[in-house]
This record gives C-alpha cells, sequence and structure tokens, in this order.
C-alpha cells in the first residue's frame, strides 16, 4: 500500500481489512467476536477493531456521499448551483474522515509507528501500577483553618468608629 491512502482509496477499507488479518493471524470476524468475548484481553486488537468499525462507517458515508453528488451532478447544466457544491463539499469531508481513521488504523498495525515506544512503556507502568485508591489529582478544595476572630479590642474600636 502507498504511503498516500487517496491513491488507492478505491479500497482502502479491503487493504487495511487484509493488514489487519495478517497481523493478527484471524479474519475480521473472528477477531471482532475474539474482541466482543474480551475486550480487555488484548487492548492492541480491541482498539484496531474500534477503529476498523470507525473506518468502515466512514467509508459508507463516504460512499453515500459521492452516490448523491454523481446524482447531482446528472442533472446540473454547465455551471454547478450551491446545493450540488455543498454535496462536494460533504465528499472532501467524507474522504478526509476515510482517510484520517485510515491512517490511525495503520498506525496502531505498526509497531514502530512514532510514540508507539513511549505509548507500550506509558501502558506497561499503568499495568504496574495497580488500582489506585483515590484520583492523581486532588479533586477538592483544601482545607483552610478557621480565620480567628478579631481581639476584643479591635471590634470594640470598629463599633465606636460606626
Amino acid at each position: 500500500m502507498s504511503d498516500d491512502i487517496s491513491d488507492g482509496s478505491e479500497d482502502v477499507v479491503g487493504v487495511l481489512t487484509e493488514r489487519i488479518e495478517a497481523h493478527f493471524g484471524m479474519g475480521i470476524d473472528e477477531l471482532k467476536a475474539a474482541v466482543a468475548a474480551a475486550p480487555t484481553a488484548n487492548p492492541d486488537a480491541s482498539d484496531v477493531v474500534k477503529w476498523h468499525g470507525l473506518l468502515v462507517n466512514s467509508q459508507t458515508v463516504l460512499d453515500r456521499a459521492e452516490d448523491d453528488l454523481l446524482a447531482a451532478l446528472e442533472t446540473q447544466p454547465s455551471e454547478v448551483d450551491d446545493p450540488t457544491m455543498g454535496l462536494a463539499q460533504r465528499v472532501n469531508a467524507a474522504v478526509t474522515a476515510r482517510d484520517g481513521r485510515a491512517l490511525v488504523v495503520r498506525w496502531l498495525l505498526d509497531p514502530d509507528a512514532p510514540g508507539k515506544k513511549d505509548l507500550a512503556a506509558e501502558r506497561l507502568a499503568r499495568l504496574n501500577r495497580g488500582a489506585r485508591n483515590g484520583p492523581a489529582v486532588q479533586t477538592s478544595a483544601p482545607h483552610r483553618p478557621a480565620v480567628e476572630p478579631a481581639p476584643a479590642s479591635v471590634r470594640r474600636t470598629r463599633r465606636a468608629a460606626l
């Protein structure tokens, strides 16, 4: 697959599905079932299944947007009207969403991707810390000592001034 996902946009989902299946050594439906049965057993698989689902959904949205645009263009004279331009913008947004999700799936599948080493170390540290007893950041206001009343001589002076 090329580095630019848009070049192979005809079957981005198919190519990434094949890569997922090769990476985990099982079909996508089997992987989805395994993640559904034990979602915390393999966090990497859970993440890939989640983002693959988002990718598939975004491809469906893109397909619908393209169909709507083509139908509108078939009825247009030589000049495109504003509603049709809106459909073109919807297609562009759908392509951006689909390509972004595809990039996330590619990143999840690449063990050497930038930031992966740090992420793995962070996950391991979280697992080794165990369950926390409370929040990491103080969530209530700090206790403040009660204000001491002013001495009686000061109170008398204030009353006299009033």
